[in-house]
């Protein structure tokens, strides 16, 4: 597909270069492998560092984490990229844990311009997306960025995303569960067949889906990848000290558990460390690196408490899947009246701080979490995909008759709101918590609200 656009003045920062490839293509997605792939033909992106594809319905971001954190311990110079960010576009692309600056990615958007628009072979314009353009750009700077090793996170599915135009030397598939159906299919069976399209023959394919679908093993056969299922060629122990990781239903590792909350995580570290074991003669880890790694993980809305304000929690939990496994760590706080006891008489409450992309399984979300919520504080997100305050109202009316909700304009005032409330409440709980969840778009709403407005106390200006 060429597209008519020529770029004669190259954007000189990073805002108007976003917005320029923004509206390079008619459509956010387009699915398929051949226009990137020209692309890469023209700029000459031959990677010489190692690969780690990471495609999954949830738990990729936590999975890309753990392995950038590890190879950075073991002293290589590790490139990650992962998306949507959070409050900065520089959050999807960096180097041992340093986003790239901006000068980096306007320098890589320009070469991915350039080879985009034909450069020096004299060719046709390839329209190509945000993503795609945003993922040339990743990898051309992780090459100039001279990284031994990068970890690329799947945008959606696997099979036909951008990333997969990279030849990996590992591939991970962290889960498989319904989302984005519109475009990967309405069933587990067609949305594994998608994701698993990463995997490559005689290349280490690993799962961390407890029950994945056959459709995924059956590829994995089909393409003669190395398969590696969890409960099968490796595995965990959870133990009162920590954790083993097991390979071939034996104790390899004794290792801490994870900094980033829940028991779902040790899913994701057991994959991390499966491709780390694979990868270990193209790149020895030791067991040190791997358990220093573990403790000191942390990411940004998955289960996500700052210190200063340890009652605010952040979780981007955007479809059911991820949403049950934030209840479940809030089933586990209230239990556990975590982080001090309380002199109260009251049980702790959760204040929510609630909304969603009307794209999402808004009723599957709210009904995953209806139990280990005691207030709504509903507002819309600012983006053409999100959903109405309607909709929003109605999902939780159907789940919870009656509940306690408050309608804002927009989520900085929902938060703070929610904040009020849980500061005058007649008999505090020290233990009550916010919750802000639904989407990335309501993480980054609430933190955009607290770096604008809101001193270390976290009171309004």
């Amino acid at each position: 597909m060429s597209n008519s656009l020529k770029h004669e003045a190259p954007p000189r920062d990073l805002l108007t270069w976003l917005k320029y490839i923004e509206q390079l293509h008619p459509n956010a997605i387009e699915m398929g492998l051949g226009r990137v792939k020209v692309v890469i033909d023209r700029l000459g992106l031959r990677p010489a560092f190692k690969i780690i594809t990471v495609a999954g319905t949830n738990g990729k971001g936590s999975t890309c984490t753990m392995l950038s954190q590890i190879y950075k311990h073991a002293g290589y110079r590790v490139g990650c990229y992962t998306s949507p960010h959070i409050l900065r576009y520089n959050e999807r692309v960096n180097v041992n844990g340093q986003d790239a600056s901006d000068e980096s990615l306007c320098a890589a958007f320009a070469a991915v311009e350039e080879a985009r628009q034909g450069g020096s072979h004299n060719a046709d314009a390839i329209s190509l997306t945000y993503f795609e353009i945003g993922t040339l750009a990743a990898v051309w700077h992780f090459v100039q960025a001279g990284v031994d090793v990068a970890i690329l996170e799947i945008g959606l599915g696997g099979r036909l995303d951008a990333v997969n135009a990279f030849e990996p030397d590992c591939t991970i598939v962290t889960n498989i569960d319904l989302d984005h159906q519109d475009i990967l299919g309405h069933t587990r069976e067609l949305i594994a067949y998608e994701k698993a399209g990463v995997y490559r023959p005689a290349i280490p394919a690993i799962c961390g889906d407890n029950d994945p679908p056959e459709s995924l093993i059956a590829y994995a056969k089909k393409v003669n990848a190395d398969f590696k299922c969890i409960q099968h060629e490796f595995g965990y122990d959870l133990t009162k000290t920590g954790w083993y990781y097991l390979s071939n239903q034996q104790r390899t590792h004794h290792l801490p558990i994870p900094a980033l909350k829940g028991q779902y995580q040790l899913n994701n570290a057991a994959c991390a460390v499966t491709a780390v074991t694979a990868l270990q003669s193209a790149l020895p880890v030791s067991e040190v690196a791997i358990a220093k790694a573990m403790q000191e993980i942390k990411l940004v809305g998955r289960f996500y408490t700052d210190s200063r304000f340890p009652w605010l929690i952040l979780d981007v939990a955007h479809n059911p899947h991820a949403a049950t496994a934030l209840a479940e760590n809030l089933k586990v706080l209230k239990e556990n009246n975590i982080p001090a006891i309380s002199h109260s008489n009251q049980n702790p409450r959760v204040f929510s701080v609630f909304s969603m992309l009307a794209d999402k399984d808004i009723k599957g979300v709210v009904d995953a979490l209806k139990d280990e919520v005691d207030a709504w504080y509903v507002a819309p997100i600012e983006h053409s995909r999100g959903a109405s305050v309607a909709v929003l109202l109605e999902a939780i009316n159907k789940a919870v008759p009656n509940a306690p909700v408050k309608v804002f304009n927009n989520l900085g005032d929902a938060y703070y709101q929610a904040y009020l409330d849980r500061e005058s409440c007649i008999e505090p709980n020290e233990n009550d918590k916010i919750v802000a969840f639904g989407s990335f778009f309501t993480v980054s709403g609430v933190m955009q609200y607290l770096n604008e407005h809101v001193n270390t106390s976290l009171r309004k200006q």
